[in-house]
């Protein structure tokens, strides 16, 4: 099994990233405050717009590091990779079988439908921790009719249908899982771009990082993150990663933020509510939200296909690469990750 490294976070948008030898160097105002070296790191993800030196971003790419920069905010601005690599044959597979409509509509059910369990997941959760809740109970059975309706959709239109029913039951009933600072994190549904409240920020930030992992795990194993079989093709959009993405947001993302909220590690004033611009972290709100996200990585869980221990850091890589064993028909179908 593939190593965990680490991800350095640059979250201070002021900071500008350097190379000395071998090593990736954090500099504010041009006075040095942090390095390490690249042998150490498998990927950085920096917020601002200061950006880094053309010697940094070779040294990224000759070493297999990706590059990611986002806005201060936790959008999406660019990311760097190193020349392309991995067996032509699977990505020739790859793009074939996305044009087979059978198997693209088939990997569509079965990753929503794994996203639509894992919703159902986390709601029995609560109800066997915390007892009976009428709202949650209800959207329980709700996901299971839509997961049942989705095995048997006759198209991806379909699909991406009921994945929208489902997603109103889940996240209507998702006021009920926040157990602890009620009043300080209401929540009315998901918005985004911007989000119009700190629940809403965090899982927009968690998403932004899930899906960087999951592309950067896609061009470990040889898959090309832009050609996917849910997601229709767009220049710049990462569909194969949006794909995968689909069953690891309630598990990375969702529980992670309910996990913050509920254990008062996160708090109201580390948000800025700026009226129509939305509501955004602060920089000591980020630097707590990424220290939390990157000591949860490290959590081991047993994964239930492989039957092995695994750091949560390594799953985007881990369902990377058996969707790329179902690609090469090594294995029968493609598991879907599944929590309990």
């Amino acid at each position: 099994m593939r190593k965990l490294l680490n991800t350095l976070y640059i979250t201070t948008p002021e900071s500008y990233l350097s190379k000395d030898g071998m090593n990736v160097v954090v500099s504010i105002k041009q006075e040095e405050v942090f390095r390490i070296p690249i042998i150490n790191i498998e990927s950085i993800v920096t917020f601002g717009y200061m950006g880094a030196s053309p010697g940094l971003m070779k040294l990224c790419t000759d070493n297999g590091v990706s590059l990611t920069f986002l806005s201060p905010h936790g959008r999406f601005i660019s990311r760097i990779q190193g020349g392309t690599k991995g067996n032509v044959f699977l990505r020739k597979a790859q793009y074939q079988l996305s044009e087979d409509e059978n198997c693209s509509l088939h990997l569509s059910k079965l990753m929503i439908a794994g996203k639509i369990q894992n919703y159902r997941n986390i709601l029995r959760r609560f109800i066997r921790d915390y007892g009976d809740n009428i709202e949650v109970e209800e959207a329980a059975k709700n996901l299971d009719i839509c997961k049942q309706h989705i095995l048997r959709a006759g198209s991806k239109s379909d699909v991406m249908g009921i994945e929208g029913m489902a997603a109103n039951h889940y996240f209507n009933a998702f006021p009920n899982l926040i157990i602890q600072q009620k009043c300080d994190f209401p929540f009315s549904g998901r918005n985004r771009r911007p989000p119009k409240d700190a629940i809403n920020a965090m899982l927009s930030l968690a998403y932004t990082l899930i899906a960087n992992d999951i592309t950067a795990a896609l061009e470990t194993v040889g898959l090309d993150p832009y050609v996917g079989f849910l997601h229709s093709l767009r220049p710049g959009r990462t569909s194969l990663s949006l794909d995968l993405m689909e069953e690891l947001r309630a598990y990375l993302g969702d529980r992670f933020v309910l996990s913050l909220i509920n254990k008062r590690q996160i708090a109201k004033t580390d948000f800025l509510y700026q009226g129509e611009k939305g509501v955004i972290l602060t920089d000591n709100g980020r630097k707590t939200f990424i220290s939390a996200w990157q000591n949860r990585k490290k959590d081991i869980i047993s994964h239930p296909y492989l039957n092995e221990k695994i750091p949560i850091g390594l799953l985007p890589y881990t369902q990377a690469m058996l969707l790329a064993r179902y690609l090469r028909n090594d294995i029968d179908d493609y598991p879907v990750f599944i929590i309990k």
